[in-house]
């Protein structure tokens, strides 16, 4: 049970009591900033707090997202605010900075605002809540009572509640084929008492099940399979517009929203290799490219974004021409459709499951998805080079800990350490040639399971250790995490499928999957603000270049058929060790209730 405190009477025929039960909160009464005070202390530390002027008017759903939504340690709308148990010291201290006596009237009058203010100044992460047509207010007098009072009938609340569980930015599929009635689902949900979690779950299991059908390699499993996996991706928008309505985020949450679309994906993906296997088609070698692809350019995202949403100056002529085309309406669709975003993408996969084969899926997928890549890698370019920004050393710091360097490119990095200039395009230089000259040989050697290979590999963590040696702060170095991820994966992926054996493709697809999971992983710690996993996880999982090295003296060292066993173990092995330490963080009270409200992947 959470407390509302109400600074004052409370006004007659007024519902604000009952609508503060109705969010869960216990009413009590306090007259002046002491009492206020007295009561606080008086509260268990753990609950939740707010403080409400009883002359407040407005809708509950403005109450709603005031009082009640658990990612802000303090929110507010006027008249009403709330504080989460970590941020009650600062509201006491508001509460007792409050002087008594002459003079002092305009303070306590409309005690919120007061402390509202006080609570802004003490840097405690106040949210003001963006009301739009909402109304919140203090009436202090029966005219402005009235008048608010009519504000709040001329606005139905309940349809901005629907209208704001959709996300602001979406794809073109996605804002116009699901999210019309996709957001009744999400009612109907909360009317049941569902959890964004159990929708999540569902979606997750139906992907699964989608998969299992895929993988009977039958005509009508794919047409089932391309009608679940649209299902599922009803199910996958409503669990996110259902904790928008009805503000149900949790840190669990944040992490079932944030890893599961990728399992489905690639999972369905496994499924449709299996399903063609049985009809005498081998893909393997497809679905790992297209989920190589895929994996790439969500790192290209990551980076660039990490790089640059804190830069300061950060300025470009091409962001501002992009800008200006966002302003012509129809352009804004056309561009988002090019990026090929999870709801046209899905939508591409289930059609074409249904009405084509496996091999016709993944040449679509990497077709699609090389041309967005490029689309987007090249304008993200242009902006990085035309752009004057200063990078900050949080910056600096998330591409680091997203290019996933082991001990062996940290002891090269301290040895190179000092050479090169910090801002200078040295970095993204050394590792696309760390990344080249590894694929160039094992894709062009006629042998690459040889102990050659090992020494190219070597010489590859040597320039992955310069590429890092420096603060990653230059125009481009956004470049060097998904450079590292292209050499990582797709060296996996053409060992494997040189060896030519049975079951070498789908041991390599399971490597990846578990690599792909752990900087996945690493990207979500970094949006929620809590860093990178601890750096022992890193050692041990021997980060890219050491993952590198151990697959290519596998490689060399054992038969074709062993290879594909010690590939199978690798995958188990590290699956385990990212999986257990990625749940004990995300169960944890540490981890952010973060939720992606950002462009669709």
């Amino acid at each position: 049970m959470s407390t509302a405190i109400l600074t004052g009477s409370p006004v007659a025929g007024s519902p604000l009591e009952a609508d503060l039960r109705t969010l869960g909160f216990d009413v009590r009464t306090a007259n002046d900033p002491a009492s206020v005070a007295e009561l606080i202390a008086g509260l268990p530390a753990q609950q939740r707090v707010a403080v409400v002027d009883p002359r407040f008017v407005g809708h509950l759903h403005a109450l709603r997202l005031a009082l009640t939504d658990p990612r802000f340690p303090a929110a507010a709308v006027p008249g009403a605010l709330t504080v989460q148990p970590e941020a009650r010291p600062a509201l006491a201290r508001a509460v007792g900075r409050i002087p008594v006596g002459a003079g002092t009237a305009h303070l306590t009058d409309v005690l919120t605002e007061t402390l509202t203010e006080s609570l802004d100044q003490d840097a405690v992460g106040l949210h003001r809540v963006e009301l739009g047509s909402l109304v919140a207010t203090v009436a202090l007098t029966p005219a402005q009572r009235e008048e608010a009072r009519e504000a709040v009938a001329a606005v139905d609340d309940e349809a901005v509640r629907l209208r704001t569980a959709v996300k602001s930015r979406d794809g073109f599929f996605t804002t116009f084929g699901i999210s019309p009635y996709s957001r009744y689902l999400a009612r109907w949900c909360a009317r049941r008492g569902l959890t964004p979690n159990q929708v999540t779950t569902a979606s997750l299991l139906t992907a699964l099940i989608a998969a299992g059908c895929a993988a009977t390699g039958t005509r009508g499993g794919f047409v089932a399979a391309g009608l679940l996996l649209l299902f599922s991706f009803v199910l996958d928008c409503t669990d996110g517009q259902l904790a928008r309505y009805s503000l149900q985020y949790s840190t669990l949450g944040a992490w079932l929203d944030a890893t599961f679309d990728r399992a489905k994906e690639y999972a369905y993906y496994a499924g449709l290799a299996l399903g063609a296997a049985r009809g005498g088609d081998d893909v393997w070698a497809l679905a790992l490219g297209a989920m190589v692809l895929q994996t790439c350019r969500h790192v290209v995202d990551f980076s660039f974004n990490e790089a640059n949403h804190d830069a300061t100056a950060n300025t470009s002529p091409t962001a501002a021409l992009s800008d200006k085309l966002d302003s012509v309406g129809w352009t804004v669709w056309v561009r988002r459709m090019i990026v090929l975003p999870i709801g046209e993408r899905w939508a591409m996969i289930a059609v074409l499951t249904a009405l084509t084969t496996p091999r016709i899926v993944f040449y679509a997928l990497l077709i699609g998805c090389a041309l967005a890549a490029c689309y987007t890698t090249a304008g993200r370019v242009l902006r990085s080079l035309t752009r004057r920004a200063r990078r900050t050393d949080r910056a600096a710091q998330a591409l680091a800990d997203l290019a996933d360097s082991g001990p062996v490119a940290e002891l090269i990095a301290r040895g190179a350490r000092g050479r090169g200039r910090t801002g200078s395009y040295l970095a993204p230089v050394m590792a696309f040639l760390s990344a080249a000259v590894l694929l160039i040989w094992v894709i062009f050697e006629d042998d690459p399971s040889s102990w050659l290979t090992v020494g190219v590999a070597a010489a590859s963590a040597l320039l992955a250790g310069a590429a890092v040696s420096r603060p990653l702060k230059g125009a481009l170095d956004w470049l060097v995490p998904p450079l590292f991820r292209a050499g990582e994966y797709v060296t996996i992926l053409v060992l494997a499928a040189r060896a030519d054996v049975p079951g070498a493709l789908p041991a390599a697809f399971g490597l990846v999957a578990a690599v792909a999971y752990h900087h996945y992983d690493t990207v979500y710690r970094i949006r929620g603000g809590t860093g990178a996993p601890p750096r022992w996880l890193v050692r041990a999982t021997g980060g890219a270049e050491g993952r590198i090295l151990l697959v290519t003296v596998l490689a060399a060292a054992l038969s074709p058929s062993g290879f594909t066993i010690a590939l199978t173990a690798l995958a188990v092995v590290l699956a385990l060790l990212v999986l257990a330490e990625s749940i004990r963080f995300w169960v944890s009270s540490q981890a952010p209730a973060v939720h992606d409200e950002g462009e669709p992947a």
